[in-house]
């Protein structure tokens, strides 16, 4: 009765979901190493079957020819014994050997996975270190620069406009090259500039510089105008001055680049034609050009329409006779020289008549206030 008591007061506890869980995991682990044993006890008896059968082969093989050895020649000999005796023993080894080459258990093969891991991991390391020691020696800022196509400028400007120094790395200049290449066209001579680079430390900087368009002339200095429409601060010595130039006799920024600008547009034919450039602005027109070629022709065309109305000189010029005066101003017309210099004269004399009449007029009423 006391024993049934005590089952009554003490029943079974009911087992949570983790728990079975875990039994029902620990019962199938059991099981997978259950059966990974079998298989690896499977294979190490084949293993050793296969072993043995080798075994045997080498045994046979072996009594075999201490058979052949052993038979009794017709006239046997001391000499003839001792040898068998000694290619015996030396069977004997060679089969001790390949029995322990046998026995030795085979050394497990490294799976590709780790090859390919353990790779990916020393080469980047042999690079960066290889590198880091590379930065650390003088060789590392070794750099032979050579600049190409340069005429009005000097080498040593332009790798100093560049920023590149002595003591940066060659490999940060040719990381960087297109970016210094940028720097050297804040020199306004340079058109455009790229830097190439050439196996194991050789750079060429090849620039393109602005061409000269003509020379802004004031007194006897000459000042070089570029093709970008920018007039150079320095004035050229005037025996480099070529045997034909293009002169310009005004240097307004704006003017002058809107000049270059229409001439950019105008054909080789006429602009070589052009001997000298001069603001003559009149009442209508502010920003109006007289334009005098090399055979004394002259033209007056505004600025704004520069690039429209000149070409029209190439089609008027075989229908000249004599050195002419060409005014494109309003509309297109042309009179000979000599005609335009008479009406500009008459109209001097005019105009200094007048003057001259106006100051006798002050003069006069200048006398009659005194006298009053």
């Amino acid at each position: 009765m006391s024993k049934d008591k005590n089952k009554e007061s003490n029943p079974k506890k009911e087992l949570s979901e983790w728990q079975k869980r875990n039994q029902e995991y620990l019962k199938k682990k059991a099981e997978e190493e259950a059966a990974l044993a079998a298989e690896k006890e499977k294979e190490k008896q084949a293993r050793m079957e296969e072993n043995s059968k080798m075994l045997e082969e080498a045994k046979k093989s072996s009594s075999e020819s201490d058979e052949e050895a052993t038979s009794p020649s017709k006239e046997p000999s001391e000499k003839a014994e001792k040898t068998q005796k000694e290619d015996t023993k030396v069977k004997k080894e060679k089969e001790k050997k390949k029995k322990e080459k046998l026995e030795k258990p085979a050394k497990p093969k490294i799976a590709p996975v780790h090859i390919w891991r353990a790779v990916s991991i020393l080469v980047p390391s042999v690079l960066v270190l290889l590198l880091s020691i590379y930065l650390l020696t003088p060789l590392s800022t070794i750099k032979h620069i050579e600049v190409k196509g340069n005429v009005q400028t000097q080498a040593d400007d332009i790798k100093q406009v560049s920023g590149i120094q002595d003591s940066d790395y060659t490999l940060s200049l040719l990381l960087n090259k297109e970016k210094h290449a940028e720097q050297i066209k804040s020199n306004h001579w340079i058109e455009s500039a790229k830097i190439d680079y050439k196996f194991p430390t050789n750079f060429t900087i090849e620039v393109k510089e602005f061409e000269i368009v003509g020379y802004y002339v004031t007194g006897e200095d000459h000042y070089p105008i570029l093709s970008s429409g920018t007039v150079e601060s320095s004035p050229v010595n005037l025996l480099n001055l070529p045997e034909t130039y293009l002169t310009v006799t005004f240097n307004d920024e704006q003017q002058v680049k809107d000049l270059i600008t229409g001439l950019s547009t105008i054909s080789e034919d006429i602009k070589s034609q052009i001997q000298k450039i001069e603001l003559a602005p009149s009442k209508a027109t502010a920003d109006l050009l007289k334009i005098t070629m090399l055979d004394t022709d002259e033209i007056l065309v505004p600025l704004s329409e520069l690039s429209k109305k000149l070409p029209y000189y190439s089609k008027i010029k075989p229908q000249l006779t004599e050195p002419s005066f060409i005014d494109m101003e309003a509309g297109i017309y042309s009179t000979s020289l000599a005609d335009k210099r008479l009406e500009e004269a008459e109209e001097k004399d005019k105009q200094e008549a007048k003057e001259a009449e106006k100051k006798k007029q002050e003069e006069k009423k200048a006398e009659e206030k005194k006298q009053e």
